[in-house]
Order: structure tokens, then C-alpha cells, then sequence
């Protein structure tokens, strides 16, 4: 048995790499990251004008249809090129709630704007799909509280939060009683923010329930492990040319031995995370008895090894790693975004370990 990519999507990988590598220079990621844009605009146009948002949203609604496979192989090339622009939040997380949960009015409304890329959704799940409880209640039919680590929240014109009974709410990002308070954070390519909730009216989403909560958690697991897969490649590459032209006692630091098996142990660390990373996608679509198992191995796994490589490649650069020059810490803190993004390696394997029998949560 062969377990590969088809030939269609081998050309979808194909088509976004060679765009986003023209669209999507280091130029763009550092103005974006200087400023404190929410997104890119021109990178945003031509993801939106490839189908990238379109991936999961049914056909019935303007999209693609697609599974959460081809979602990950968009993600690892989004991730290649640090892409400012919103993707896990809006077209992936907020599109599977709507089509899995919401009413056929809520999804009439956002799905076919989704698509388009003309409306985003913001995503404030992180407590809940983190294991810390959800921070907002639901009293007098009205939502109070406050979400941190809101992906995707400074363009959005509505929210998707997610309350203490597990139930999952749509709020419009002017209703009264709301406030969004912009986050400090390492990743300047995705900004995040926070919401205070002081009597909120919102909309709930009719179909949600606690399994709804588990297949986002495993949805956001495996598109963070995809762009780390992909944010780590884009390490290795820029470390191999560098060992390449970087030149110490007239010789390439590529032939020092000690480089060598610096990139060599990148390689090998990296790589053999892609099938894992793969399996768990598939098994969103395909096997979803085992996909909380190996969403919660393929973010624990491309947390330790995303890590390793970020600190290797940037050990390889030298003094020059961690200077703006090279734009090398753009990648860091992206893989290091990843790696806690709705809970660590650790909360992955407890939930890998309570899959499999052996404790509890």
C-alpha cells in the first residue's frame, strides 16, 4: 500500500509553493511583523484567488469541499513562507464549526463570504480546546467573560467562542458589550488578541456539543503540526545554503563535519514527522475513531522536533541566527507559536494517553 499525496494535490502543493514563493518574499513578512498588521493584503488576495479559504467549505456553498489533508498541505506551505495572513482560525476551525454545527441560515450567511475570503471569523477556543475551561459562561441567555490567544481577531467581523457547557457561539465582532484587546506575542505574522464579554448577545451554534469541541481541538492539532512541518523545512533549506556559501579558513562551513551532522540531524528529525502529520489529516475525513490519537501524537511529536530545529538552524547561522538580517527568528517564533497553541507536547500526550486507556484526564 501506498500512502502519498494524489496527483491533484501534488499539484495544489506545487501551485501554492511557486505563488507564495513570489508572492510572499521575506520583504513582506518583515513589514508586516514591523508594523503590526493584521495580514498582508496582496498575499492575502492571491491565497483568496488559488481557493486556499474555499478548502473546507462545501460545494453547496461556493467551496471546494475538500478534506482537512488538503488543508494541511496549504498550511505546510503557508508555514514555509511565514504567510501573514489568516488561515487556521477563519478557514479551517470557524468553517468546521459552521458546517459541522450551525443552522442551514448561519451557514447560508458565513460559509459562501468565508470562501471568498471576503468575511473572516475570528476563533477564541484556546482555553477550551486546551484543557483549561472555557472562560466564558453563558447567563440570561448572554455571553460574559473573556477569551485570550484569540487567532485571527483583528480582521474578523465576527467571533466563535465557546462557553463553559461546551456549547459554541457566533458573536459579531460590533456587538455591545464586547471589547478586543490586541496580545503581545512572539508571532508577529499572526497576531492575537483578547476578548472581554460583558452581556454579549450571540448567536449558538445548534448542533454543537462536547464532540463538536474534540474535532476542533484535533482539527487545530493537526493544521499547527502541518505549518511547524513546514515553518521547520523552511529552517533546514536556509541552513543548508548558508553552510553552502558561508566560508571559514577558506572552506564552506557546509564541509565542517560538526555542520554537516547539525543539518543532517535537522533532516531526519523533521522529516519523518510528514507521514504522521498526513495520517492524522486523513483520519479527520477518513478514520475519525483514531484521529483524537494521532492529532494528539502529530502535535506533541512536530512540537519537540519543530523546536529542535528551530534551535539548530538558528545555531548553524552563527552570531547571525539571531539578528533581523536574515529574518531567520520569523520562523522561530512561528514553530514556537505552534508548539503551545491550544496546549503543549505534554496536554498532546496526556490526551494520546486517555485515547489509548492508560490515564485519565
Amino acid at each position: 500500500m501506498e500512502f502519498a499525496l494524489s496527483e491533484a494535490q501534488r499539484q495544489m502543493q506545487d501551485s501554492l509553493r511557486s505563488a507564495l514563493t513570489r508572492a510572499c518574499p521575506l520583504a513582506r513578512v518583515r513589514d508586516v511583523a514591523d508594523r503590526g498588521l493584521a495580514r498582508d493584503d496582496a498575499v492575502w488576495a492571491v491565497v483568496c484567488e488559488l481557493g486556499v479559504p474555499a478548502l473546507l467549505v462545501p460545494e453547496a456553498h461556493g467551496g471546494l469541499g475538500l478534506s482537512l489533508l488538503d488543508a494541511a498541505i496549504a498550511a505546510e506551505e503557508l508555514g514555509r513562507r511565514a504567510a501573514p495572513v489568516p488561515f487556521l482560525g477563519s478557514a479551517v476551525l470557524a468553517t468546521i464549526a459552521l458546517r459541522e454545527a450551525a443552522s442551514a441560515e448561519q451557514q447560508a450567511q458565513w460559509l459562501p463570504r468565508i470562501a471568498t475570503g471576503e468575511a473572516v471569523v475570528g476563533v477564541a477556543l484556546c482555553e477550551a480546546l486546551a484543557g483549561a475551561g472555557a472562560g466564558v459562561q453563558l447567563r440570561d441567555e448572554r455571553l460574559h467573560g473573556s477569551s485570550c490567544f484569540v487567532i485571527d481577531a483583528a480582521q474578523a467581523e465576527a467571533y466563535l467562542l465557546a462557553a463553559a457547557d461546551g456549547s459554541l457561539y457566533l458573536v459579531s465582532a460590533e456587538a455591545p458589550g464586547l471589547h478586543r484587546v490586541p496580545l503581545l506575542s512572539i508571532d508577529a505574522t499572526r497576531p492575537l488578541s483578547e476578548l472581554h464579554l460583558d452581556g454579549v448577545v450571540a448567536q449558538r451554534l445548534p448542533g454543537s456539543d462536547a464532540r463538536t469541541l474534540r474535532r476542533l481541538r484535533d482539527a487545530a492539532w493537526v493544521i499547527n503540526a502541518a505549518d511547524t512541518l513546514g515553518a521547520g523545512w523552511a529552517m533546514i533549506d536556509q541552513s543548508v545554503a548558508f553552510a553552502h556559501d558561508r566560508k571559514q579558513f577558506g572552506r564552506a562551513i557546509g564541509t565542517f563535519q560538526a555542520v554537516k551532522h547539525m543539518c543532517a540531524e535537522m533532516a531526519s528529525e523533521l522529516e519523518i514527522t510528514r507521514a504522521i502529520v498526513w495520517y492524522a489529516a486523513h483520519a479527520f475525513d477518513e478514520k475519525p475513531e483514531v484521529l483524537s490519537l494521532y492529532a494528539a501524537h502529530a502535535k506533541a511529536l512536530l512540537g519537540d522536533a519543530g523546536q529542535f530545529v528551530a534551535r539548530t538552524a538558528t545555531e548553524v547561522h552563527g552570531g547571525m541566527g539571531i539578528t533581523d538580517d536574515l529574518g531567520l527568528h520569523h520562523w522561530y517564533k512561528r514553530i514556537g507559536l505552534n508548539r503551545q497553541l491550544y496546549g503543549g507536547p505534554g496536554w498532546a500526550r496526556r490526551i494520546a494517553a486517555v485515547e489509548q486507556g492508560w490515564a485519565r484526564i
